[in-house]
């Protein structure tokens, strides 16, 4: 059963439970301009369950934190019920979001790059046995390795946001992976975008972010 909210309803309502958390406050925030703000918060006695709301225009991130701790659970918002379902004693593995399309997109995203992380992790342990054995041949080896999975990842992510850009996925993909992404490759994913992701939070800031690249360029 969950907390109840006097409150007005609004058009996303966040519920779960966090297994373990016996008192402590839940906080909903989201980033405004650059800063992290609160938007509502709920203060839990002796349950593990919460009920948070807020408006949202178009789906972004929010974020969910714990009084007290530095715990977060980042998640994809978006209009309607989303349901998580966490572990006090590892928020990282043991949390579960369902109710958006683009935390889906986001995770799947997400479980491709732990697999070139988890590359990259080994080619750098490679590269410092090398170091260690002073071995030139194999820290040149593991070097261009790193750099291979650099290019894959990259080339991932482009791909990705390129079949994904009628969500909003597509848009914030590229705000914080693709930074640095040629104004033509950025024109593709923003002309593959349907108005209605254009018009989103995340579409209107690539296609300003776009602007003032191309403008930098032609100075």
């Amino acid at each position: 059963m969950f907390l109840s909210c006097s409150k007005e309803q609004k058009n996303m309502r966040v519920s779960g439970r966090i297994k373990g958390l016996q008192k402590g406050t839940v906080y909903l925030e989201k980033i405004k301009d650059t800063a992290l703000i609160k938007v509502d918060s709920v203060t839990l006695f002796n349950k593990e369950t919460f009920l948070l709301q807020d408006d949202i225009k178009s789906p972004e991130m929010y974020f969910i934190s714990l009084s007290g701790t530095k715990n977060i659970i980042p998640f994809f918002a978006e209009k309607g019920d989303i349901i998580i379902d966490a572990d006090i004693d590892n928020l990282a593995k043991k949390t579960k979001i369902k109710g958006s399309k683009n935390q889906e997109l986001l995770e799947k995203y997400q479980e491709y790059i732990t697999e070139f992380n988890n590359l990259r992790l080994n080619y750098l342990k490679a590269k410092f046995d090398a170091y260690k054995a002073k071995d030139s041949f194999l820290i040149k080896a593991a070097e261009k390795n790193i750099e291979r999975v650099n290019k894959r990842q990259y080339r991932y992510t482009l791909n990705y946001c390129f079949n994904h850009a009628n969500y909003e996925i597509a848009p914030y993909l590229t705000l914080t992976n693709l930074y640095d992404l040629s104004p033509k490759y950025m024109d593709t994913i923003i002309n593959k975008m349907p108005d209605s992701i254009k018009q989103s939070k995340y579409g209107k800031k690539l296609i300003e972010y776009a602007k003032e690249v191309k403008q930098k360029i032609n100075k």
